[in-house]
């Protein structure tokens, strides 16, 4: 029996890790199991994590002095402390780097990503090589969050530092606006590459760069693409090798880099020129220690290094000695002022490629005439100017050097399209205009990237008005099946990782969600419901109206009630009018194209080219259960709305599959029963087990035929537990009102005007 004696012999009595010799770390299920679903990472961030509770941040921000706060960042930015001095005196470039590397994560796939809950503090993104030292840049401003607590969190934070980081030096921001909600725990579930390396056996950056697999073809070939949903062109990069794909110093080849990656960011060509032009106005590089030199990241530090990461055992290890990236020098030869002199530099001199102190490649002017630039610790001495690979790019690429050109002939437009893509970078991911707090949030225009709603401008419906519109809907003679696949599939676009999407504004009905296959059966639907909005407008007194948008959802409620009074059980689905109708102008067509799903489990849909979308890395329920992530559902959430729509005939081409039922349109609980029945067995019905036939055991019979889409909820243990507690003789009534509370969380989920804190949980 273990006891304290097999302690002292260096055996851990509660297995798994040694206490004397080599460490052995316990297998995981994903270890035991490499195919199982992880249904676990819909409960990510839970409540138990967050020790603030039931807080009402928004109030806390919304009291702070937000300019007292800001001269108080704007005052430590101008200072110096020894542990960790600023270059040139000024903190400031270090905290737009920090600023735009919390941002700069966001992808426009899957919207994860982004400063929203300033993950750069938790793993994988706190260990990046390149997050190296901004480690040291939250230290930093500690005091400042220490002093406003839970009032200020270190998303707001650290983007609001970035901005008055960039006012110091002459830079005018286009605005800020606060209402980002940290998380408080580390990101296990997001997909950031397919690689797996073991960090202990990584001594320099471009040693892991070389392990890289997400790539299709070769830089420059036809077939040249980065793996979806990535955006970053390498493993622990924030976008791309500053040295070149593979540090092999082609500018050409970087500039294909940089477009892929700046696109995948959801930045366009002059975007992705104006933040690299600007942010490389400011700073500098640090590459005075060779990498196999530098300790290791946070997540592997000493403990008594207490979460600062990449300890530089040369000199101070800051200051003059500093190691970052490995490329050693600034661009400009004023480092903290906004000017134009990065493209002034670019343009005149031509560049030769030199090594720096780490061994990192990068570029000097080949005229030894050329400005030079000062020293960011030494007084009295300066150094030659510096360009990386991925800055000749701009000046090599054909469509990035025109831009290039009118930047520099042309330097209020130039500051005009860099404030606007930095505020773009660092609220990309914030979501409606109706989350953003503070007095600066009113300074700007709508911006086409914000998915802007027209304001409502007439009074809204009351219950009388509700009542009557129910009525009208069922005359209209649209059955349950077809008013709540409308619904869904009006609101089931919304992404909780960056806000977008959902019901409101009726996007359905415009380019491009219109012409997507899976919304092929809602557009009927809308058309008959588009004739009640008239009806009622026309004939409406006082002034009130109702949306389409408003309308798809209440066609939703009357579609669950009537499925469910069918089935016994009297409810009213909860309906908040206040949704209204944007217009083409008002939407990014080509960005809309990435909620588009490639499978949506909830309608029983598989894009016909999945296999070759996924490349066979993924199977229908792994992209399933991401569905339901970015709705925001809990695994019961996700069990019971997906068991309810199928009962309500919701699949997305009218078919049978999982369709355990002969009362199609009514809310019963069948597809619980039937799915966990041992009176019946499951068969493939082709090759690849996509499809299934239901066949009775006694004699052969089929009953049903079924997707993996279905079965997942039978066959993975987590799920199967849910669904028999909906299955039991108890558990229709508890199915019935699960649904409707999962069905108006759906309908909900982008209504944050509706919601005390801006958030969509």
């Amino acid at each position: 029996m273990n006891d304290y004696k097999d302690v002292l012999a260096g055996k851990c009595p509660f297995g798994g890790d040694r206490i004397g010799g080599a460490q052995t770390t316990p297998p995981t299920l994903q270890d035991w199991y490499p195919n199982r679903l992880r249904v676990e990472q819909l409960h990510r961030n839970g409540p138990q994590a967050n020790p603030l509770g039931d807080f009402d941040y928004n109030g806390a921000f919304e009291a702070i002095d937000l300019q007292a706060l800001k001269q108080e960042i704007k005052t430590f930015l101008t200072s110096s402390v020894a542990w960790w001095p600023s270059d040139y005196g000024n903190y400031g470039p270090q905290m737009i780097r920090m600023a735009w590397h919390a941002a700069g994560t966001y992808r426009i796939a899957d919207g994860r990503g982004g400063a929203g809950e300033a993950m750069q503090r938790f793993a994988p993104i706190d260990s990046w090589w390149d997050n190296g030292n901004t480690d040291k840049s939250r230290r930093l401003i500690w005091p400042i969050k220490q002093k406003y607590g839970a009032a200020l969190s270190w998303g707001d934070l650290m983007v609001l530092t970035g901005n008055c980081a960039l006012e110091i030096m002459g830079f005018p921001t286009y605005g800020f606006a606060g209402g980002r909600h940290d998380s408080w725990e580390a990101d296990d579930a997001t997909y950031w590459g397919p690689e797996v390396v073991d960090m202990t056996t990584v001594s320099s950056f471009d040693e892991m760069v070389n392990r890289d697999k997400r790539w299709r073809g070769s830089n420059g070939d036809a077939d040249y693409d980065l793996e979806q949903p990535l955006a970053a062109t390498h493993q622990s990069l924030i976008y791309v090798n500053p040295e070149g794909p593979y540090a092999n110093g082609d500018p050409q080849a970087s500039a294909r880099d940089i477009r892929i990656a700046f696109t995948r960011m959801a930045m366009n060509d002059e975007e992705t020129v104006a933040l690299i032009a600007g942010g490389h106005a400011f700073g500098k590089s640090h590459g005075m220690v060779k990498a196999d030199r530098i300790g290791a990241p946070p997540e592997m530090a000493p403990l008594e290094q207490m979460g600062l990461g990449w300890h530089n055992p040369e000199g101070s290890g800051a200051g003059e000695f500093t190691m970052t990236n490995g490329i050693e020098g600034s661009w400009t030869p004023d480092p903290t002022q906004w000017d134009n002199s990065y493209l002034e530099n670019l343009f005149k001199f031509e560049w030769e490629q030199t090594r720096s102190p780490a061994g990192a490649l990068q570029w000097t002017p080949v005229d030894k005439t050329a400005p030079q630039t000062p020293d960011a610790h030494i007084p009295g001495k300066t150094h030659p100017l510096m360009m990386m690979t991925s800055d000749l790019a701009l000046k090599v690429d054909p469509v990035y050097r025109p831009i290039c050109e009118r930047f520099l002939a042309d330097f209020d437009y130039f500051t005009l399209q860099f404030s606007k893509a930095w505020y773009k970078l660092t609220h990309r991911d914030m979501g409606p205009k109706e989350r953003y707090l503070g007095p600066e949030k009113t300074l700007q225009d709508d911006l086409l990237w914000q998915d802007p709603i027209p304001p409502v401008d007439h009074p809204l419906i009351d219950d009388a008005d509700i009542d009557a519109l129910k009525r009208q809907i069922l005359d209209t003679g649209l059955s349950v099946s077809d008013l709540a696949f409308a619904a869904f599939s009006s609101a089931s676009t919304f992404r909780v990782t960056d806000k977008r999407g959902g019901a409101n504004g009726a996007r359905i009905a415009l380019a491009p969600q219109k012409d997507w296959a899976i919304n092929r059966r809602a557009i009927p639907v809308i058309e008959r419901l588009r004739a009640v909005v008239a009806h009622f407008n026309d004939s409406a007194t006082g002034g009130k109206r109702v949306s389409l948008a408003d309308m798809i959802v209440l066609g939703g409620c009357v579609a669950v009630e009537r499925a469910a009074a069918d089935a016994g059980e009297a409810v009213a689905v909860p309906f908040v009018p206040g949704r209204m109708d944007t217009t083409d102008d008002r939407t990014d067509a080509d960005s809309f194209e990435w909620l588009r799903p490639v499978v949506d489990g909830f309608r029983n849909f598989v894009d016909d080219q999945f296999e070759e979308i996924v490349e066979g890395r993924l199977s229908p329920e792994q992209v399933f259960l991401d569905r339901a992530a970015l709705l925001g559902l809990s695994a019961p959430e996700w069990v019971a709305l997906t068991g309810g729509l199928r009962m309500l005939g919701s699949n997305w081409d009218g078919s049978s599959d999982g369709i355990f039922t002969d009362r199609v349109g009514t809310l019963t609980n069948d597809f619980f029963t039937v799915l966990t029945s041992m009176d019946y067995e499951w068969k493939k019905a082709d090759e690849r087990g996509h499809r299934f036939h239901l066949t009775t055991r006694d004699g052969g019979e089929t009953r049903f035929s079924a997707t993996r889409n279905d079965l997942i909820f039978g066959a993975n243990s987590q799920l199967r537990a849910i669904a028999e507690v909906y299955a039991s003789h108890d558990g229709h009534r508890k199915l019935v009102r699960d649904f409707v509370a999962a069905w108006t969380k759906v309908m909900m989920a982008d209504r944050f005007d509706q919601k005390r804190d801006g958030r969509s949980d």
